[in-house]
């Protein structure tokens, strides 16, 4: 399976920086810990995943943390805005790899036979997105580079999959949709959708 890559945004889990709104519920401690539970499933997930992982830190590389280095090749995002830094990050990827799918940390639903299904998804289609409830996507993969899937988008808003999926019919794209699931964003989503 040399031929895809499986990219994974994460954040550095440092209080007071993760899960900030569901901080202004809980606090920021028990926002830390929600967001480690979070990495942990993603983690659990990538790693069964048969594509090349590729992990990018939104601030520092950390090679003796809980991503084994030879499951994962960690990388550091780019400085930027969201849109930059997935657009340099599939760049990257697709230079090495035929089909590549990008993932958060998120969604607490998001499991292996989701991720295989982006995967084969693209054998017929040039993009793939897999929407949330809340106007976002958890998931998007492509064969081929469209920096224009990472402009003039409105990051963190009810808009997001909307205004890609506007560009993807723009430039006359065909693309397939993944089963909508729910990011974890507020507290009140994990309690719904969380595992404690």
């Amino acid at each position: 399976m040399q031929n895809r890559a499986l990219i994974i945004f994460v954040k550095n889990p440092v209080l007071g920086h993760v899960k900030t709104r569901i901080a202004k519920d809980v606090g920021d401690e028990r926002a830390l810990d929600i967001y480690k539970k979070l990495m942990l499933h993603t983690r659990e997930v990538a790693q069964n995943v048969p594509a090349n992982r590729l992990l990018f830190y939104s601030q520092k590389i950390h090679d003796n943390d809980e991503w084994s280095n030879a499951l994962f090749k960690k990388k550091l995002q780019f400085d930027g805005g969201l849109g930059e830094r997935m657009s340099v990050a599939f760049q990257a990827a697709l230079k090495e790899n035929d089909k590549v799918v990008i993932i958060g940390s998120d969604c607490i639903q998001i499991n292996e036979d989701i991720i295989e299904s982006a995967f084969q998804k693209l054998d017929e289609s040039d993009i793939v997105t897999g929407p949330t409830f809340d106007g976002g996507y958890y998931l998007l993969g492509m064969k081929t580079l469209y920096p224009q899937l990472f402009q003039n988008i409105q990051w963190s808003s009810s808009t997001v999959f909307a205004e890609t999926i506007k560009i993807v019919n723009g430039l006359g794209l065909k693309y397939d949709q993944l089963p909508k699931l729910s990011d974890i964003d507020y507290y009140q989503d994990w309690v719904k959708y969380g595992t404690d």
